[in-house]
Order: C-alpha cells, then sequence, then structure tokens
C-alpha cells in the first residue's frame, strides 16, 4: 500500500508496504514470482522484477520472443546470453521483467534453463544453483521527481522494455526475508571419462578397419 505526498510532480513516499507472496521454481523450470499489494495503491503504478541470475543457468531469448507473442511477456536481457557455453565459462546476468499489475497484484514467469557442468571426480550426482529473490522497484508517471525515506532507495533503471529512456524507480527493501530457491542439475561421472574415451577410440577404429576392408574388396578404383 503506498502512502505519498506530491508536489508539482515531485513524490515524498511516506509509507511503502508491499508483500511478496511467493518464489519458486515450478515444474517446468520457470521462476514464478508473486506480489500483493495493499488497498490504495496509485493508478498507474508500474513495477520491474530485478533478476540477478549466477551463471549456472541461462535464458533463451529465443523463447522469450515467442513468449512475448503468445502471452505478452515482457522481458529485457541486461547482456547478450551464450545459450552454448557451459557453467565455467559464464558469468552471472541481469534480466529485468515488466509483469503487468492485475487488481493490486502481480504474477510474473521467467523460463529457465540448467548450464552443463563439469563432471565431478567425487562422485556428486548433481549441482545446486542457487538463485536469489529478485528486487522490486516501481514507478509512476505522475511523479516526475521522487524523494524516498529509508529503508527505501532511488534507482535508475530502463522506463520500459523497449530501453529507450531512464526513469527513476523506487527500490522496495526487505520485502520478506525467504531463502534463496535451487534448480538442481544432473552431473556426470568424472570418474568414466577415460573408459568412455577409450571405449569411444576403440569402436571407431573398429569401424574404419571394417570399413577399409570392404571398400578394399568391393570398391571400384
Amino acid at each position: 500500500m503506498v502512502y505519498g505526498r506530491q508536489f508539482t510532480h515531485v513524490c515524498i513516499f511516506q509509507h511503502m508496504y508491499c508483500l511478496l507472496g511467493s518464489f519458486w521454481i515450478n515444474a517446468s523450470r520457470d521462476l514464478v514470482t508473486t506480489v500483493d499489494f495493499g488497498p490504495g495503491f496509485p493508478d498507474g503504478l508500474e513495477a520491474l522484477l530485478v533478476h540477478r541470475l549466477p551463471s549456472g543457468i541461462y535464458i533463451d531469448q529465443y523463447q522469450l520472443a515467442s513468449l512475448k507473442e503468445d502471452t505478452g511477456l515482457q522481458v529485457l536481457l541486461g547482456s547478450v546470453v551464450d545459450l552454448e557455453a557451459p557453467a565455467h565459462t559464464s558469468e552471472e546476468f541481469i534480466v529485468l521483467v515488466y509483469p503487468a499489475l492485475d487488481q493490486g497484484s502481480l504474477k510474473a514467469t521467467l523460463p529457465i534453463h540448467g548450464r552443463y557442468h563439469k563432471p565431478s571426480l567425487a562422485g556428486k550426482r548433481f549441482e545446486l544453483v542457487e538463485i536469489k529473490l529478485p528486487k522490486l522497484i516501481l514507478r509512476t508517471d505522475t511523479c516526475t521527481q521522487l524523494i524516498s525515506f529509508p529503508p527505501y532507495k532511488i534507482v535508475d533503471a530502463p522506463c520500459t522494455v523497449h530501453n529507450l529512456s531512464i526513469c527513476q524507480w523506487l527500490e522496495i527493501q526487505h520485502l520478506q526475508e525467504q531463502d534463496p530457491v535451487s534448480l538442481e542439475i544432473p552431473l556426470g561421472d568424472g570418474s568414466l571419462v577415460e573408459p568412455v574415451c577409450a571405449g569411444t577410440l576403440l569402436v571407431t577404429l573398429l569401424c574404419c578397419v571394417i570399413l577399409s576392408r570392404s571398400i578394399w574388396r568391393h570398391g571400384v578404383f
């Protein structure tokens, strides 16, 4: 719930009460964030979820383009995402989600995928990739200048998903204490690398010998 005073488009936010309903990974490996606002939130309120995602996962920009057409999902990537890079050569990245508010609440679903991880030499079967809660920042077109009180702070971010201009947003602090969610990534068995490579090489050589003999016997030169 937002209470504030406005003087010639200068807004002073005195109280900002938002409840982060939940943040989890569903069965389809989507990051789902829900936020509920109390009654009386201002007209024209816009929300932005700022995800800082770890190197162990990635976002498929082609999938996002398809979802934008099908569901209207508005997502802005902070950098180009290499879909084929393994986890140990990748870096964390920023994802901005512009959800639509519906009767004082929002729900954002962001599809994620696990990257390839190095095989484990210690018999470890899975790698847990922790994903922290996104930051929630708010703005409204009726306020061209914000003056905030602690614990809230003002940050700059793109006004829309088109990234044509920068606006002031109010970052909401201490929404709800919640541990990061985890995505379980299967790992290969590093102890099997040498036997598998040796077996693959042996089968390849054997096939080459058989093909060579067949060509030599029945081939036309």
